[in-house]
């Protein structure tokens, strides 16, 4: 199997500067072509079943998925082809829009904090808190919403601000490493080139008009802030607990089969196994099978 799962191409490294331009986002590695990436990730798919049937019965780890990416980098259709085999009963997706006036009357881990998945279930975050360290930094003016300590007007906002944000979202997921989630995230690298195509084809198909929205253009206008952002997100949030992989995002065929990759190989290092009965329960289930074979 091709691994991308520590490949610099894709890693931001843990402890290291990163800038977003260091990463290609055609990048395709030794994936020739569209045919050969959708066969490998049905093939990646039957793992990722047979992975999930053993996370929920061994019922010890849960897994925390995380996409975060520009608007069209194509999260969704990720989520949808990479995921589409599994249990619908043991996966969940949330999808994080702008936070409700109740979200805000809480910190802002609290909205995303209620929806981390079980033990032995996959949790799939569309944007999550890291919107706090993105978009709330290219735009300061929303921390005003959030009433903190300190901070009136967005002059007060401080370097200091941004630093602690950086450790508090490593501190909660050092938290849920300990506690048994796999926290995976990927960040969907799209070019603005790419972007600019697609956003063009969902003006130019009519079948495509209800994904555009006007604030999506208006979003581009600060490519570059967001391009920063996403660069210090990488630089400080990057860890050997949780590290984030940079997915090359202008060939969709290959974003879809790379994420499907990282899951199944950060996976199987825990070796999960199906439980295996005590002898008591071992004993009955030789009953049962004893009393249905003497059924008339």
């Amino acid at each position: 199997m091709n691994t991308y799962y520590n490949n610099p191409a894709v890693l931001a490294t843990p402890g290291k500067k990163h800038l977003v331009s260091d990463f290609d986002s055609s990048f395709t590695g030794d994936i020739s072509h569209k045919k050969e990436a959708s066969e490998l990730l049905k093939a990646n798919i039957k793992q990722l079943i047979d992975i999930q049937e053993r996370l929920y019965a061994d019922n010890t780890y849960s897994v925390l998925i995380i996409f975060q990416a520009m608007d069209a980098a194509g999260k969704d259709g990720t989520i949808k082809h990479v995921m589409s085999g599994l249990n619908p009963q043991g996966t969940q997706v949330f999808s994080f829009k702008a936070p409700s006036m109740l979200e805000l009357d809480h910190d802002y881990f609290w909205r995303t904090y209620r929806c981390m998945p079980q033990r032995g279930n996959f949790g799939i975050f569309n944007r999550s808190y890291y919107e706090e360290v993105l978009v709330v930094k290219v735009h300061p003016q929303f921390l005003m919403n959030q009433r903190l300590p300190g901070i009136k007007k967005p002059e007060d906002i401080k370097e200091s601000f941004w630093t602690n944000r950086y450790r508090q979202i490593n501190d909660i997921e050092r938290h849920l490493t300990e506690n048994g989630t796999i926290v995976l995230k990927f960040f969907l690298n799209v070019s603005k080139d790419e972007q600019k195509k697609r956003f063009l084809k969902r003006i130019e198909d009519p079948s495509r008009n209800w994904k555009f929205s006007a604030s999506d253009i208006k979003e581009r206008q600060h490519w570059d802030a967001y391009m920063q952002a996403y660069s210090d997100m990488l630089t400080h949030t990057s860890t050997e607990l949780a590290p984030w992989y940079v997915i090359p995002a202008d060939h969709k065929w290959f974003m879809r089969y790379a994420v499907s990759n990282i899951i199944i190989n950060r996976l199987k290092k825990i070796d999960l196994q199906f439980p295996t009965l005590p002898e008591t329960e071992q004993k009955r289930l030789a009953e049962a099978q004893k009393e249905l074979d003497q059924e008339v």
